[in-house]
This record gives structure tokens, sequence and C-alpha cells, in this order.
């Protein structure tokens, strides 16, 4: 009996003692110890003791995701980050009066506490893990968050989670803001922090200790003016709350199946994740500072950073170095200076500059009710005033917003900002002399046409010469001799070629120190010419991603104009998708692998490169394999770099495949990052089923396989679609989804279809697809594979077959 009772009385103490991990919440008498945890109750977060990796003896409380494997926690919140732990023998974390938490040891010494934010003890204070990974203390009887005794969310670490806030109180004083841990396994606060800024007008911006390092430009209504691919998507909102009270940036995921996180490292590089649920693993979906022109200041005061340059700053239009001999050798630090100085009484002038990010907001001046003549007008009336903007660029634009002393941190970019720089009047000139300059130049017409005349036959005589030597100018990429390609590729010997295009072949070379690589060969009668070929190295040449193919140099010598690329020993998509033998290789979870690569791989393009691409040529020969079948998107190129967000451009020459380009650019000519989209959705489909789109024939119909898929699609029947090499797979509910995410990609409105990154979070997730539309297909005729062929046409040749009326 005494036994039994002395059993019950352990158990007793054991239950009191300690918390259960199915509870989320920590009361008076239930103390959290380690081993124990307490689970948010949707199953999302963890709070407990941990310690990050295995070259450390401290202990933390934290809180991380629950689905992440030990020991590689992702960590979103620490406690006592600056007072780690010897060993955790005897700590417990337990709710004391009057209403807050306490870190204790054995010997009931206190490492770290909450302060409650209310002055009056509460009757039954608990601590709960809420499933926004929010840690609060609260009354158990009172769950009103303006009513919370503590919250964590108030004290962030390195992690910003959905829901959370940046910013400043401007009646408390108390600021939010990120702090990176030292290092990996040290959380403690290291030297990047990330704020929101409301000095000034508010703007994000990163600190190495007190020196800026990264900005994201000012808010103007929409996202911040440096973030131009932060734009309205499906997936989370974002939000500025400014107001005399207030400076308070925060995001909202608008579908709660979506796992996303931003944090600041330790190397400080904010980097925003998705959580891929089927690899179980995260995923980088943007990063800042991405590229030299995000580094705070690059160019300094009015000078102009563009990635797409070299070298990469220059001066703003009627400004020059301030230090031309430091400047020549690439220190810029110095910045630039008015080409003519500033007479603020003999008035001065703006000139407008677009396509920018603005600058640094630190000392500036805004009104939310201005017009931008007003601006104009107030800021040529203080001699201070050195550039004026609008506030707000939603509705054609509000506000007014001024900037006093240097302008720094200006770079330009697709989908910048306008903005009004004070200039001296004498650079403006005056109406007066332009009307002279029409009549001169009037009367000069005559002349000129007679010496235009005279000048033809030489210009014609010399295009050759010049455009070579312009090209070579152009290019900012190693040039390699005629005589080092011919012998890398054995003389462009037949054993060595890898395969034929429409603008020439690709051989397989070594060159010296044994480097194997691809050698495309433009054909002297290629329809590819200098211009293509200058868009191809200038555009891929800029671009880094472990999904596009890298130009390693190219080599023009006489009528020869050669790309040389790293060699992809497995070659090409097709080569394995579309031969009933090979496509064996690939099982679906490489395809899988390659579908996901190809949409990263897009993504960058269309949203976090230096430059806007759309590739307009997505295809499955143009998709290249490494050793480990990772996938690489080449062939720029007929590529385009377009301004803006979403609208690409008109073209009268429309060039690309068969089966591949969209509805609104094969017919119109209008392309955009959308009509990619579709060519993805395309490429998808041929991925899953082993067909081609172009060429496809059933017995039972005439329609492509596009047609073919709604046609399942509608009927419940998609899972026909698939490969028979993949008919024994296990992953019939992803091939399923796969097929649902490409017929939304292939909608015939380029509006229905979801940009890249919604694309590459639809395949990391589970969320729920949107029911698709009916794509736009074609009624084919039979033709042999053979005939199959990359064409380049004008518009007013495209015959298009009567569409399916269905």
């Amino acid at each position: 009996m005494e036994s039994f009772l002395l059993m019950l009385q352990i158990l007793l103490c054991g239950f009191l003692c300690s918390i259960s991990s199915a509870k989320d919440t920590i009361t008076v008498s239930d103390f959290l110890i380690d081993g124990k945890i307490i689970i948010s109750s949707d199953g999302s977060f963890e709070l407990g003791f941990f310690s990050p990796g295995s070259f450390t003896n401290n202990w933390y409380v934290g809180i991380w995701y629950k689905h992440d494997d030990v020991p590689d926690k992702s960590v979103v919140w620490v406690a006592n980050r600056e007072t780690p732990l010897n060993n955790t023998s005897g700590v417990m974390l337990k709710i004391v009066d009057p209403g807050r938490l306490d870190l204790v040891t054995s010997a009931n010494t206190s490492i770290w506490s909450t302060n409650s934010s209310r002055p009056l003890a509460v009757k039954n204070p608990i601590a709960q893990l809420l499933n926004s990974g929010n840690l609060i203390v609260r009354d158990a009887n009172d769950s009103k968050p303006e009513n919370f005794l503590w919250q964590s969310f108030d004290y962030p670490t390195d992690t910003l989670l959905p829901g959370m806030k940046l910013g400043k109180n401007f009646v408390t004083g108390q600021e939010l803001y990120l702090s990176s841990w030292k290092n990996e396994y040290d959380p403690a606060p290291g030297e990047y922090t990330y704020h929101c800024d409301p000095t000034g007008y508010p703007q994000n911006v990163m600190r190495k200790g007190k020196v800026k390092v990264f900005s994201t430009g000012p808010w103007n209504g929409l996202r911040w003016s440096g973030v131009p691919g932060l734009t309205k998507n499906t997936i989370y909102t974002f939000k500025l709350d400014f107001d005399e009270k207030k400076a308070i940036y925060s995001y909202t995921l608008m579908d709660n199946s979506v796992v996303s996180k931003l944090t600041l490292n330790s190397h400080g590089m904010l980097k925003r994740w998705t959580w891929d649920e089927k690899r179980q693993e995260w995923h980088v979906y943007l990063a800042s500072p991405a590229d030299a022109c995000e580094n705070y200041g690059t160019c300094g005061s009015y000078g102009s950073c563009n990635i797409i340059l070299s070298p990469v700053c220059r001066c703003l239009d009627k400004f020059v170095p301030k230090d031309p001999k430091n400047w020549v050798v690439s220190k810029w630090s110095g910045g630039c200076v008015r080409r003519r100085p500033l007479n603020c009484q003999n008035a001065d002038g703006f000139l407008k500059y677009s396509g920018i990010k603005l600058p640094d907001t630190q000392y500036s001046w805004f009104d939310v009710s201005m017009s931008l003549q007003q601006c104009e007008k107030v800021c040529l009336n203080n001699c201070s005033c050195m550039a004026y903007s609008n506030l707000d660029i939603r509705n054609g634009g509000r506000g007014c917003l001024l900037w006093y002393g240097d302008l720094i941190d200006i770079r330009e970019l697709p989908g910048g900002q306008d903005i009004y720089i004070r200039i001296a009047n004498s650079e403006l000139g005056s109406k007066k002399k332009t009307k002279v300059l029409v009549l001169s130049l009037s009367l000069l017409s005559g002349v000129s046409v007679i010496g235009l005349i005279i000048g033809l036959y030489i210009l014609i005589k010399s295009k050759k010469k010049k455009r070579k030597m312009t090209l070579k100018d152009d290019l900012e990429l190693p040039l390699f001799s005629l005589s080092t390609i011919t012998k890398a590729a054995s003389n462009f010997s037949d054993k060595n070629m890898l395969g034929e295009g429409g603008f020439g072949s690709v051989y397989k070379g070594i060159l010296e120190g044994r480097q194997e690589v691809a050698i495309k060969r433009l054909s002297k009668s290629s329809s590819q010419g200098v211009n293509e070929f200058k868009n191809e190295v200038n555009c891929i040449a800029k671009l880094q991603h472990r999904n596009l193919v890298k130009l390693i140099g190219c080599c023009i010598e006489g009528e020869e104009k050669i790309l040389v690329y790293e060699y992809m020993p497995n070659r090409s998509l097709d080569f394995f998708i579309f031969d009933e033998n090979r496509s064996s290789i690939l099982d679906w979870p490489k395809r899988f692998n390659v579908i996901n690569g190809i949409a990263r791989g897009l993504l960058y393009l269309h949203h976090d490169s230096r430059l806007r691409i759309i590739h307009r040529d997505l295809k499955a020969s143009n998709i290249l394999l490494d050793a480990d079948m990772n996938p690489k998107i080449s062939d720029f190129g007929i590529a385009r770099s377009v301004i803006g967000n979403k609208t690409g451009a008109n073209t009268h020459h429309v060039v690309g495949t068969h089966g591949y380009m969209s509805p609104e650019y094969l017919i119109h000519g209008v392309f955009s990052i959308k009509s990619d989209v579709f060519s993805f959705g395309v490429l998808v489909l041929e991925i899953i089923s082993g067909r081609r789109n172009r060429g496809f024939f059933h017995e039972s119909h005439s329609i492509n396989l596009l047609g073919h898929v709604w046609k399942l699609y509608k009927e419940g029947r998609p899972l026909e679609l698939i490969d028979v090499q993949l008919t024994d797979s296990c992953y019939f509910t992803e091939l399923q989804r796969l097929i649902h995410v490409a017929l939304l990609c292939v909608q015939h409105s380029p509006e229905d279809r979801p940009d890249m990154s919604e694309v590459v979070v639809m395949l990391a997730n589970d969320a729920i697809l949107p029911e698709a539309k009916e794509p736009c297909f074609f009624t084919e005729s039979k033709f042999p594979d053979s005939e199959y062929s990359t064409s380049m046409y004008s518009i007013n040749e495209i015959t298009v077959t009567q569409l399916d009326p269905r």
C-alpha cells in the first residue's frame, strides 16, 4: 500500500512539474523543462529547449517549426539569446505572479524573464504558443490581443513571420526590428539589423552596426521603391501603416497552407523562404542584397548604379565625377557633382529622371495632399531642396516627397520611378534657344540630304567592318581566338557534333586545361544575325543561376560567330522524354526535379535577375541536363529584356517554336512574362506525358496535346495522360496536381495565368488550386516527327488552324 502511494505521488509530481507535448500552454502549476515541449494547437510550431549544433554546449529556449528534423531546427525566436545555459539540469520555464515568464535554474536564479505591459496582476496568467508562432502571456479568461501581458512578436530575433511587424510606435517609443545571430551556433545579436526606418519618409534599412548596407527605397503606396518585384500576388499581402502614431511594415499570408518566413542571417543576407512539403526542405524565394547595386550607396551621391553596365556606376545626366582619378579606377564612393553649380537666386530648374530607385529618404519631407505641381513650387522656393517626386504612385500619382542634401543610393531598374532633381538653369536651356535650333535645323536639312547621299556609299562600304568592331566593343565576356576554338572542337569534326539547330551546330570541345565545353557555331547562312548574337551574349553573360546554362566566352573572327558554354553531359531534355527507351531513365522524382528547376530558373529571369528577361523560346530542346540531371535553361538568342512588371511588348517579327508559343504572341505578336508561363505549362505536360504538343495525334480526335489534356481534365481522367514509363509510379496525387498546375499556366487569357512566383509556391505546397479555365488549343494534322523544327518567321506568314469551338 505504501509503495502504491509513493508511486502515485511520483506520477502526480511529474504531471504537475512538466508539460505534455500535446499542450500549447504553460500555467502556474505546469513547468516547461528540458525534454518536454509545447506545441501550437495546429501543430505548426514547438517551444522547448535546444542547442544550436554540435559545436556548442550552450542551451536556449526557443520556438521552431515542428516539421523540421533535429538537429537542423529552423529556430524562429530565442528567449535567452544573450544568456545561454551551460546545461539544462533543474532549469525550468514557468509563469510567476503577476503574470511573467521566468527562466530559472535549480537554485531559483533567474536567467531570463519577461516584463508585463500591464501594471496590475492577473488572477490566472498563462503562456500560450499560438498557431502564428507567437508566444503570448495572457489572462486565461481573456484572449483579446490588446490585453496580452506580453508577446514574443514584440521582441523579434532574426526571423519575420507572417503577422509580425517591423517599425516604430512613436507614442511608446518601442521599435520592432530583426537582428542577426552572431553565427549559426550563437543566437546572440550579431552585427546586422533590419529596420523599418521612419527617419524622414519610411524605408526598410539593413545596418551593419550603425552603417547602412542595404535599403529598399521609400514606400510608394504599392511597394518599396527599390523592390519592383514585390508586387500584388495570390500568396501574401504586404502593407505599410504610417501615421503620426506609428510606422509599421508587415505581411500576411493569404493561403495558410503556404509556409513562409523572412530571415536575416549572420552574413547580412535577407532571405524569403518557402517550405517544400514534398521534398521536406526550405527553398529560397527571394534574397537581398542580390547584386552590387543593392549595396547601399555603391556609386556615391548623384551616382547611378546599373547592374547591366560595365562598370556599374555612372553619374546622372548633367553630373560629373567628384574625384575623376578615383572614379576611373572604380572607386565610386566620392560620388558625383553637378556639372554646373546651382544658383538659387537665378531660378534653378528641375530635370526629370525616370526608371530609378528613389534615393535614401533620411533627410526628406513629405505631404500626402499636395499635387506634383505644388510639390515643384515648394521645392523651387527652398534652396536646400534638391529633388521632389510623387509620394504615392497609385492612380496617376499624388502627394509630395522632397529631398534635402545630396541624393544617395540611386540605381536604375525596370519598374523604377520618376524623380525631378534640381539643376542649374543654364543646363535646362530656354524656349527661345529651342526655336532658333529648330529653325537652324530646318535650313540645314537640305544640305544634310545632299551630304547624306554623298556619304551613303561610304557608309555602306564600311558597314560590315564597323559592325564587327561595335560587336567586340559591346561584349562583356572573354573572347577566344578562332584557332583555340577550332583546336578544342577537333576542327569541328562530325564526331564532336552534339546537335544542330536553326542557327547552326553545337560541338563538344576541350579547352586547354581539360575543361569540357559546348561550342555553338552559328552557320554563315544562319538567321541569327549580329543583333541576335549580341543579344544572347549580353543577356546570358549577366545572368547567374544554377538553373541557367553558363556562358563561358565567345569568338568573333571573320564571318565566324561562336559561343562557348559549359558542357552538359546529358544533352537536352527532349533527348530523353520523347524517346521510348531513354525516357525510362527519367522516373517521376527526376522529372519533378526538372520541372521545379525550370520553374526556379524562370522565376529568376522574370523577377530576381539583374534584367527582367522574357525567354520567348522555352522548349524541351532548350533545357539542358547536367551530370546529375539538373535542368539548365539555354538559348537566349531571341530573349528580350523588358521594363515593368508583367507587360512585355509588341512585335511584328514573331520568333519561336510552334506548339510552345502563347496564343496572344502567335497571333497578335504580344509577348510578356505570361508568354513564358504558357510555354512552361506546355513543357510540364510534355514531361508528364512523354508526348510533344505539336504533332500530337489521337485516334478519337484531331486536337493537340493541350486539347487532349483539357478533355481528360473535364472528364475527370487526367491520369490517362501520364507517360507509360510512369504508370508504376506511386506519385499519382502529385502527378494529378502537376497536370492541374500546367493547365493553369496554359489558360487562354494571360491575366488568368499565374506568374512564376506563384507557380513555384504551387509546386512546393499542397495549397488548394483555383479551377483551370479552357486553354487555347488547335486542331492538328498528323505529320512525321522529323518535320518538327524551330522556325523563325514573319507575323504575316503565320497560318493558324481553326480553333476548336467547344
